[in-house]
Protein backbone atom coordinates (compact mmCIF):
# COMPACT_ATOMS: atom_id res chain seq x y z
CA UNK A 1 0.00 0.00 0.00
CA UNK A 2 2.80 2.42 0.93
CA UNK A 3 4.59 1.63 -2.35
CA UNK A 4 1.45 2.54 -4.32
CA UNK A 5 1.11 5.80 -2.38
CA UNK A 6 4.77 6.63 -3.05
CA UNK A 7 4.37 5.84 -6.72
CA UNK A 8 1.32 8.11 -7.02
CA UNK A 9 3.10 10.87 -5.11
CA UNK A 10 6.11 10.71 -7.41
CA UNK A 11 3.94 10.73 -10.51
CA UNK A 12 2.33 13.97 -9.34
CA UNK A 13 5.75 15.58 -8.89
CA UNK A 14 6.98 14.55 -12.34
CA UNK A 15 7.72 17.64 -14.46
CA UNK A 16 7.58 15.88 -17.84
CA UNK A 17 4.99 13.24 -18.74
CA UNK A 18 7.50 11.71 -21.13
CA UNK A 19 9.04 9.97 -18.12
CA UNK A 20 5.85 8.28 -16.95
CA UNK A 21 7.35 5.10 -18.45
CA UNK A 22 9.60 4.94 -15.39
CA UNK A 23 6.57 3.79 -13.41
CA UNK A 24 5.43 1.08 -15.83
CA UNK A 25 5.80 -2.57 -14.89
CA UNK A 26 9.22 -3.70 -16.13
CA UNK A 27 9.76 -6.61 -18.47
CA UNK A 28 10.71 -9.82 -16.70
CA UNK A 29 14.34 -10.92 -16.67
CA UNK A 30 15.74 -7.59 -17.86
CA UNK A 31 18.06 -5.49 -15.71
CA UNK A 32 20.40 -2.55 -16.05
CA UNK A 33 23.72 -2.75 -14.25
CA UNK A 34 25.35 0.62 -13.73
CA UNK A 35 28.23 2.36 -12.05
CA UNK A 36 29.13 6.01 -11.55
CA UNK A 37 32.52 7.66 -11.10
CA UNK A 38 32.16 10.76 -8.95
CA UNK A 39 34.24 13.64 -7.56
CA UNK A 40 33.74 12.31 -4.03
CA UNK A 41 31.53 10.27 -1.73
CA UNK A 42 28.90 12.85 -0.78
CA UNK A 43 25.71 12.80 -2.89
CA UNK A 44 24.89 16.23 -1.47
CA UNK A 45 28.00 18.11 -2.59
CA UNK A 46 29.83 15.90 -5.10
CA UNK A 47 29.18 15.42 -8.81
CA UNK A 48 29.01 12.58 -11.33
CA UNK A 49 31.89 12.50 -13.82
CA UNK A 50 31.04 9.35 -15.75
CA UNK A 51 28.30 6.74 -15.99
CA UNK A 52 28.65 3.22 -17.34
CA UNK A 53 25.69 0.92 -17.84
CA UNK A 54 24.94 -2.39 -19.54
CA UNK A 55 21.77 -4.34 -20.27
CA UNK A 56 21.32 -7.80 -18.78
CA UNK A 57 18.69 -10.01 -20.41
CA UNK A 58 17.91 -13.48 -19.12
CA UNK A 59 21.40 -14.89 -18.40
CA UNK A 60 23.29 -12.73 -20.87
CA UNK A 61 25.17 -9.45 -20.70
CA UNK A 62 24.34 -7.65 -23.95
CA UNK A 63 27.58 -5.92 -24.87
CA UNK A 64 25.92 -4.26 -27.85
CA UNK A 65 23.60 -2.52 -25.37
CA UNK A 66 25.94 -0.40 -23.29
CA UNK A 67 26.12 3.22 -22.24
CA UNK A 68 29.33 5.08 -21.43
CA UNK A 69 29.00 8.82 -20.77
CA UNK A 70 31.38 11.45 -19.44
CA UNK A 71 29.60 14.25 -17.59
CA UNK A 72 30.80 17.85 -17.54
CA UNK A 73 31.47 18.98 -13.95
CA UNK A 74 30.60 22.46 -12.71
CA UNK A 75 34.26 23.14 -11.90
CA UNK A 76 37.64 21.69 -12.82
CA UNK A 77 38.53 18.38 -11.23
CA UNK A 78 41.28 18.64 -8.63
CA UNK A 79 44.51 16.67 -8.56
CA UNK A 80 43.37 15.19 -5.25
CA UNK A 81 40.08 13.92 -6.67
CA UNK A 82 41.82 12.44 -9.73
CA UNK A 83 43.55 10.03 -7.34
CA UNK A 84 40.09 8.69 -6.46
CA UNK A 85 38.27 8.52 -9.79
CA UNK A 86 41.26 8.46 -12.21
CA UNK A 87 39.42 10.76 -14.65
CA UNK A 88 41.72 13.43 -16.09
CA UNK A 89 40.72 16.80 -17.58
CA UNK A 90 41.57 15.40 -21.04
CA UNK A 91 38.98 12.63 -20.49
CA UNK A 92 36.33 15.29 -19.98
CA UNK A 93 37.04 17.31 -23.12
CA UNK A 94 33.99 15.84 -24.90
CA UNK A 95 31.87 15.46 -21.77
CA UNK A 96 28.20 16.37 -22.05
CA UNK A 97 26.10 18.60 -19.84
CA UNK A 98 24.55 16.82 -16.81
CA UNK A 99 20.98 17.21 -18.09
CA UNK A 100 21.86 15.58 -21.43
CA UNK A 101 23.68 12.73 -19.68
CA UNK A 102 20.93 12.03 -17.15
CA UNK A 103 18.13 12.06 -19.72
CA UNK A 104 20.12 9.73 -21.98
CA UNK A 105 20.63 7.45 -18.98
CA UNK A 106 16.90 7.46 -18.16
CA UNK A 107 16.05 6.45 -21.72
CA UNK A 108 18.60 3.64 -21.50
CA UNK A 109 17.40 2.38 -18.10
CA UNK A 110 13.69 2.64 -18.81
CA UNK A 111 11.69 0.99 -16.03
CA UNK A 112 14.10 -1.91 -15.51
CA UNK A 113 15.48 -2.81 -12.08
CA UNK A 114 18.99 -1.46 -11.46
CA UNK A 115 21.81 -3.75 -10.38
CA UNK A 116 24.99 -2.49 -8.77
CA UNK A 117 27.72 -2.71 -6.16
CA UNK A 118 26.73 -0.43 -3.27
CA UNK A 119 24.06 0.76 -5.65
CA UNK A 120 22.33 3.00 -3.11
CA UNK A 121 25.17 5.49 -3.48
CA UNK A 122 24.91 5.56 -7.29
CA UNK A 123 21.13 5.92 -7.11
CA UNK A 124 21.45 8.76 -4.59
CA UNK A 125 23.90 10.55 -6.91
CA UNK A 126 21.68 10.08 -9.96
CA UNK A 127 18.57 11.06 -8.00
CA UNK A 128 20.13 14.43 -7.14
CA UNK A 129 20.11 15.18 -10.86
CA UNK A 130 16.76 13.57 -11.75
CA UNK A 131 15.07 15.57 -8.99
CA UNK A 132 16.44 18.74 -10.52
CA UNK A 133 15.66 17.90 -14.16
CA UNK A 134 12.42 15.89 -14.00
CA UNK A 135 11.19 16.57 -10.47
CA UNK A 136 11.60 13.13 -8.87
CA UNK A 137 14.20 10.76 -7.50
CA UNK A 138 14.98 7.69 -9.57
CA UNK A 139 12.02 5.36 -8.87
CA UNK A 140 13.42 2.09 -10.23
CA UNK A 141 13.84 -0.98 -8.07
CA UNK A 142 17.40 -1.88 -7.12
CA UNK A 143 19.43 -5.03 -6.51
CA UNK A 144 22.58 -4.95 -4.38
CA UNK A 145 25.18 -7.54 -5.39
CA UNK A 146 27.15 -7.30 -2.14
CA UNK A 147 23.99 -8.32 -0.26
CA UNK A 148 23.54 -11.25 -2.64
CA UNK A 149 27.14 -12.28 -2.05
CA UNK A 150 26.76 -11.94 1.73
CA UNK A 151 23.87 -14.40 1.69
CA UNK A 152 26.07 -17.03 0.03
CA UNK A 153 28.74 -16.92 2.75
CA UNK A 154 28.44 -19.53 5.48
CA UNK A 155 29.32 -18.04 8.85
CA UNK A 156 30.59 -20.12 11.75
CA UNK A 157 29.20 -17.52 14.17
CA UNK A 158 27.10 -14.39 14.05
CA UNK A 159 30.21 -12.32 14.81
CA UNK A 160 32.27 -13.58 11.88
CA UNK A 161 33.45 -10.85 9.51
CA UNK A 162 32.47 -11.16 5.85
CA UNK A 163 34.70 -9.25 3.45
CA UNK A 164 32.46 -7.44 0.95
CA UNK A 165 35.14 -5.52 -0.92
CA UNK A 166 34.70 -5.44 -4.70
CA UNK A 167 38.07 -7.13 -5.32
CA UNK A 168 37.28 -9.87 -2.83
CA UNK A 169 33.96 -10.71 -4.47
CA UNK A 170 35.62 -10.74 -7.91
CA UNK A 171 38.27 -13.17 -6.67
CA UNK A 172 35.86 -15.42 -4.79
CA UNK A 173 33.58 -15.70 -7.81
CA UNK A 174 36.52 -16.17 -10.20
CA UNK A 175 35.56 -13.19 -12.35
CA UNK A 176 38.24 -11.54 -14.52
CA UNK A 177 39.29 -7.98 -13.70
CA UNK A 178 38.68 -5.65 -16.63
CA UNK A 179 40.31 -2.55 -15.24
CA UNK A 180 39.29 -0.42 -12.28
CA UNK A 181 37.99 3.14 -12.05
CA UNK A 182 36.21 2.82 -15.37
CA UNK A 183 32.45 3.08 -14.98
CA UNK A 184 31.56 0.77 -17.88
CA UNK A 185 34.14 -1.87 -16.92
CA UNK A 186 32.89 -1.79 -13.33
CA UNK A 187 29.31 -2.21 -14.55
CA UNK A 188 30.29 -5.20 -16.71
CA UNK A 189 32.19 -6.87 -13.85
CA UNK A 190 29.25 -6.26 -11.52
CA UNK A 191 26.94 -7.80 -14.13
CA UNK A 192 29.06 -10.94 -14.09
CA UNK A 193 28.86 -11.01 -10.29
CA UNK A 194 25.09 -10.69 -10.45
CA UNK A 195 24.61 -13.49 -12.96
CA UNK A 196 26.88 -15.83 -11.02
CA UNK A 197 25.27 -15.03 -7.69
CA UNK A 198 21.76 -15.36 -9.08
CA UNK A 199 22.37 -19.06 -9.63
CA UNK A 200 23.33 -19.42 -5.97
CA UNK A 201 20.75 -17.19 -4.33
CA UNK A 202 17.61 -15.60 -5.83
CA UNK A 203 17.93 -11.88 -6.49
CA UNK A 204 15.56 -9.91 -4.32
CA UNK A 205 14.80 -6.40 -5.43
CA UNK A 206 14.48 -3.56 -2.95
CA UNK A 207 12.39 -0.50 -3.70
CA UNK A 208 14.71 2.45 -3.17
CA UNK A 209 13.00 5.40 -1.50
CA UNK A 210 15.78 7.35 0.23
Amino acid sequence: MFDNFLKSWNKRKLKDDKYLYLFDKPKEHEYICLDCETTGLSPRKDEILSIGAVLIKENKILMRKTLNIFVKPSKNVTAESIKIHHIRPIDLENAVEPEVAIKELLDFIGNRPIVGYYINFDIAMISKYTKKFIGIKLPNESIEVSSMYYKTRKKTSEYEFIDLKFDTILKELDIPELGKHDALNDAIMTSMMFLKLRHITPAKTTFYTN
